[in-house]
């Protein structure tokens, strides 16, 4: 496998919690998310401060994700006690953990190298980039089977409930707001696991590694969904493992553009590029069905 195509595979797998999180604020709860940027750094941060301080990485992991939920939490309390937007809550939430993670870090940037990471605590495979395949494969398996599982329970019920019809969950006395409070903390939880693992897995965290990462989480679930209109998948379990589907398809197509030699600096173009396409593709369709 080229090297382009594996590393983008190991991305994938790495961003795939994250995009996640994306999903189950935008499809669960309707709610457009933008905490997504400083909660993926916030994971990252955590992570480096405390691997750096020689922290047990079985500790970094719980903690980073405790990080990302708090960041959600408080979009999701400003949005449902302050009743601000709740795009508005989560830029101003986004906006002020640049410099929580600004704080935290104490400089722009902080390098990983030769410190021990989950990658190598995890001995799968001898040759490394294999291990780290694997051992990103094996989070993204156990988070799938977690959420799958807390989706289909009681309370995962509620949540899909009530981003489908609040009106109707507030009749049966479940506590909207609380439940959206949940659901962002999970979400920007699960955003943060993204940050624990692509800080190790890229040696460095950064300040700005965070800005515009949204933007991949929602063209993963925006492929999720062109893949479940045209296969007809509609249960839940099955849509969140099309949206890790869509996360690779995703790093693919970025990986190809490198490949066939597209300038490095335009990446970020071309990604906008690619989601607009992706948005834009149903309307496509319809025209050309019409015609």
């Amino acid at each position: 496998m080229s090297a382009f195509y594996l590393t983008a595979l190991q991305m994938a797998l790495c961003l795939g919690p994250m995009a996640m999180g994306i999903f189950i604020s935008m499809k669960v709860f309707n709610i457009p998310d933008i905490t997504t940027d400083g909660s993926y750094t916030l994971g990252a941060t955590v992570t480096a401060i405390m691997l750096t301080a020689n922290t047990p990485v079985w500790l970094v992991l719980p903690i980073s994700i405790m990080a990302g939920a708090l960041a959600g939490t408080f979009t999701g309390l400003i949005h449902t006690k302050l009743g601000i937007d709740a795009l508005l809550s989560g830029i101003l939430v986004m906006t002020a953990m640049y410099s929580v993670n600004l704080m935290i870090l104490g400089r722009s940037n902080i390098p990983l190298i030769d410190i021990d990471s989950i990658f190598n605590k995890l001995p799968f495979s001898p040759v490394e980039q294999y291990n780290e395949l694997l051992v990103a494969l094996l989070f993204v398996a156990v988070l799938l089977s977690m959420i799958i599982y807390l989706l289909k329970t009681d309370f995962g019920i509620a949540m899909r409930a009530t981003g489908n019809n609040p009106i109707m969950t507030k009749a049966m006395g479940v506590n909207n707001d609380r439940i959206k409070i949940i659901g962002l903390a999970m979400a920007n939880g699960l955003t943060a696991t993204s940050g624990f693992l692509v800080a190790q897995y890229q040696g460095f965290t950064d300040i700005n590694m965070g800005i515009g990462i949204v933007i991949t989480g929602l063209g993963s679930v925006l492929i999720a969904d062109t893949l479940k209109s045209w296969t007809g998948i509609r249960k839940i379990g099955k849509q969140i493992i099309l949206v890790v589907i869509g996360c690779i398809v995703f790093q693919t197509v970025l990986a190809f553009t490198l490949s066939i030699g597209i300038d490095p600096n335009l990446l970020k173009m071309v990604t906008a590029l690619f989601v607009l396409f992706i948005v834009a593709l149903p309307r496509i369709s319809k025209s050309l069905a019409k015609k």
